[in-house]
């Protein structure tokens, strides 16, 4: 059995690389965790949840996902567009995962956050998964 939250987060990592709008802006700076060599505008995966739920004798529970964007630029349309193609990049997605079945992916929210001169934005996803 796969974590579904692990799956999901893998699942989102690739269709991000594979996106040529968000790709043009960040490069193939995306990941789970960013590394220390990254330059800014990046993308990384941020805090998550899961809500196992059994409902009918299927397991299965809800994710929260949330997809940061850093950008160092003095301006704050740099993070604001890198947002932007990252929300096109997964709306309307229905990914196909491996063990576990998507039942829903919606945005949730997204907060713009400056914090000296590092700017971010964190876009909110939910999921409902079926587990195997």
């Amino acid at each position: 059995m796969a974590d579904p939250v692990l799956e999901l987060q893998g699942a989102i990592i690739a269709r991000l690389k594979a996106a040529p709008a968000v790709t043009a802006l960040v490069g193939n700076r995306i990941g789970d965790i960013p590394q220390s060599t990254w330059e800014k505008p990046y993308i990384s995966i941020g805090p998550s949840n899961y809500i196992a739920e059994l409902i009918d004798c299927v397991d299965g529970g809800e994710i929260m996902m949330q997809v940061d964007c850093w950008s160092d630029a003095t301006v704050m349309s740099q993070v604001r567009q890198v947002a932007d193609a990252v929300r096109r990049a997964l709306r309307n997605w229905e990914p196909l995962l491996a063990t576990n079945a998507l039942v829903s992916f919606e945005p949730w929210r997204t907060d713009f956050i400056t914090d000296g001169a590092i700017k971010q934005a964190a876009l909110r996803f939910n999921a409902i998964v079926e587990e195997p």
